[in-house]
């Protein structure tokens, strides 16, 4: 090997050794960089929006838009362009549901004797199961409670005025249960961050004088035993 070709050849591995070292120099730049931000781009990248849902509007076989109020009242209303209409429904597993109101940012839940109430963290209270009847309608039911000697759940409903029933009252084939999503657009969410049904302070047990206001939609609870609640018309 000639001088000119060593010369070439030393040239060669300069320049290959200075662009290595410009690589590892931006690699431990860009580590220095992790290591000043700490945990943030981890955490960043945990909260990034992975559940594909929907926002929508469910629609009543009783004639009924379902709504949630800021004050946490759930009932129905014929107003269809009320924003207090509008819900995500966030997927949280197979086949099962989170119900949330848009404006008022609470979740719809049902809690152990069948009352329909919002709360502001998500529990195993707040879980519904989505299924389609056999007439297309789409019906929600509590994954957690349902009649201990039949084994039948509980469902979601609104009886002939809008009011919101006890899921114990509510059957699969009465048009109480019914409901139509028409949906607005597909969304992103962050999956909700379960918290244990102790930590809500709104059962019924421990509201103490707020219980009225916040179960069954904000109806009454001493009116839900009634015969006109039980209908299923």
């Amino acid at each position: 090997m000639d001088v000119s070709e060593r010369v070439e050849e030393t040239e060669m591995t300069l320049s290959l050794g200075s662009l290595f070292r410009r690589l590892l120099s931006k690699d431990s730049k860009g580590e220095e960089e992790d290591e000043e931000e700490g945990t943030a781009k981890p955490d960043s990248d945990e909260q990034e929006p992975q559940l594909k849902g929907i926002v929508t509007r469910l629609f009543s076989e009783q004639g009924f838009y379902l709504q949630m109020k800021p004050d946490g009242t759930i009932n129905g209303t014929k107003d269809e362009n009320s924003d207090y209409t509008l819900f995500n429904l966030i997927p949280v597993g197979l086949r099962v549901v989170a119900i949330q109101g848009v404006k008022a940012g609470l979740y719809a839940a049902m809690n152990g004797e069948g009352f329909l109430y919002t709360s502001d963290l998500f529990t195993v209270e707040a879980k519904f199961k989505e299924s389609v009847f056999e007439n297309y309608y789409v019906i929600y039911s509590s994954t957690l409670y349902r009649q201990h000697e039949s084994g039948r759940a509980w469902y979601m409903g609104l009886n002939k005025d809008g009011v919101v029933m006890k899921g114990n009252r509510v059957k699969k084939t009465k048009p109480s249960s019914h409901f139509v999503p028409r949906p607005i657009e597909v969304c992103m969410y962050k999956e909700p961050s379960l918290h244990d049904i102790e930590e809500k302070g709104r059962s019924r047990k421990d509201s103490g004088t707020e219980a009225p206001a916040l179960l069954n939609g904000g109806e009454k609870v001493a009116g839900q035993d009634s015969t006109e609640q039980d209908g299923g018309s």
